[in-house]
């Protein structure tokens, strides 16, 4: 039976859209703190303050990563417990917040080492926020699209993911080309993606208001108001806990590996200007962005496993390929091939990924069972992906950076190649049919 038979196309099609447009906003005032960082940065870390250089490290790094975890936990319990509507209105509710904290914040010269500590604050919110939206948002989708085009639903989830980048990106060029000049945007105007994040997030918030519950969350609460959601019952299904882990492993390091690490990468092994590497990752990542609803649509017909056993595949063996390709282009059109070729493979991961992962749980752990593990395995690897990177680079063996790549999707192939297709065995769509008790983990 599937798990929105009850509601209108208008109804579902209006829910699927205020998620995803939820999701846009979320993930534009995430980008648009690294977008904008090189003109803020300044007002809140003066140089010479050790404190405040101390602070900063911990806002970029450690907040903007091991936040997401906690809030994967946090906000994946609240959506069992209480619903996904009002878990996804809570996150835009926090991405607000912190999006007008950093608009509004007095600099250091005026309330000293307050500044970066208001700045970690506000980070801190927007790392709740992120760790939790994914989580709920991918089960929000799932359970709200119809079996039979659940792929393509779930993958605007990366469609909205990669196009709040691309708008981060385009304010930022906008405001640097047409609007102001560079004075103007170190004095005041870089505020502004700040406050349009924030108004954009209310908007989100009215928007998600007239969201409709999914039938799943509503069965589930009526069959297992005695087995809420926590992490001791997440513990009952430990193999599906791992297969979020396996499967994220690879995808998620390949992700950022070809997303946000080119623009430096290109810089700096490539010699690319700064400009040209920008142009080169902004029209990679549109036509990645429209590759996402095709590849979702090739798995509601083909199944899920064999589009990640194909990421899987083609990723072990030409990941390595790639990287080298992208180090030794001399022309943006060239790089621009390279680095596509890569995202055309991590499609394979990318489009699907957040259904697979929502297949996987019964729907009274679902929204934790998909947020947390895959939050603790983004922390982990993607968030350590330029470092890994750099790292490798600064001690003379860049290569190896692509051989850890290539082993960590070799290593999420073999989860791929012993999982089931969750598409044919989904526990979406025995939300009605079958109480879950724990028993099959």
């Amino acid at each position: 039976m599937d798990a929105t038979t009850s509601m209108t196309p208008a109804q579902r099609l209006r829910s699927i859209f205020s998620g995803s447009v939820g999701n846009l906003v979320e993930w534009y005032d995430w980008y648009a703190y690294s977008a904008f960082a090189i003109y803020f940065a300044p007002h809140f870390f003066p140089k010479g303050d050790t404190t405040a250089q101390l602070l900063d490290t911990a806002a970029v790094f450690a907040v903007g990563f091991l936040m997401r975890p906690v809030g994967g936990w946090l906000m994946g319990l609240y959506a069992d417990r209480h619903g996904r509507k009002a878990a996804l209105m809570l996150s835009v509710l926090l991405m607000c917040a912190g999006s007008l904290l950093i608009a509004i914040a007095p600099g250091y010269e005026r309330i000293g080492v307050a500044a970066p500590a208001l700045l970690v604050f506000a980070r801190l919110l927007q790392g709740l926020s992120v760790g939790g939206e994914y989580g709920t948002s991918a089960t929000y989708l799932s359970e709200m699209a119809q079996s039979k085009h659940r792929g393509f639903w779930s993958s605007f989830q990366y469609v909205t993911l990669v196009m709040g980048q691309l708008l981060a990106l385009a304010l930022l060029v906008l405001l640097q080309r047409a609007l102001l000049t560079e004075e103007q945007l170190h004095a005041w105007g870089w505020r502004i993606p700040f406050v349009v994040g924030a108004l954009c997030a209310v908007t989100a918030l009215w928007l998600r208001r007239g969201m409709q519950e999914t039938e799943s969350f509503a069965v589930a609460r009526t069959r297992n108001e005695k087995q809420r959601g926590s992490l001791r019952v997440l513990m009952q299904h430990p193999r599906e806990v791992l297969t979020v882990v396996g499967l994220t492993m690879g995808g998620t390091l390949s992700f950022y590996t070809f997303t946000t690490y080119p623009q430096k990468f290109l810089v700096n092994t490539g010699g690319f200007s700064k400009a040209d590497a920008t142009l080169i990752s902004a029209a990679s990542l549109f036509v990645f962005m429209l590759l996402q609803p095709l590849v979702g649509a090739l798995s509601d017909r083909t199944g899920r496993r064999p589009i990640l056993i194909a990421f899987g595949v083609l990723g072990t063996l030409f990941t390595y390929t790639i990287l080298s390709g992208i180090a030794a282009s001399r022309t943006v059109v060239d790089a621009f091939v390279w680095v596509m070729s890569g995202l055309l493979i991590v499609s394979g991961y990318t489009s699907i990924n957040a259904v697979v992962k929502a297949e996987l749980f019964p729907a009274h752990i679902r929204a934790l069972g998909v947020g947390l593990p895959y939050a603790l395995t983004v922390s982990l690897f993607g968030g350590t992906a330029e470092y890994i990177a750099l790292w490798f680079k600064q001690i003379g063996h860049e290569s190896w950076f692509y051989v850890y790549v290539t082993a960590c999707v070799a290593a999420s192939l073999c989860v791929y190649a012993l999982m089931r297709d969750t598409k044919a065995h989904s526990r979406i769509d025995r939300d009605h049919d079958i109480p879950d008790t724990g028993e099959h983990a």
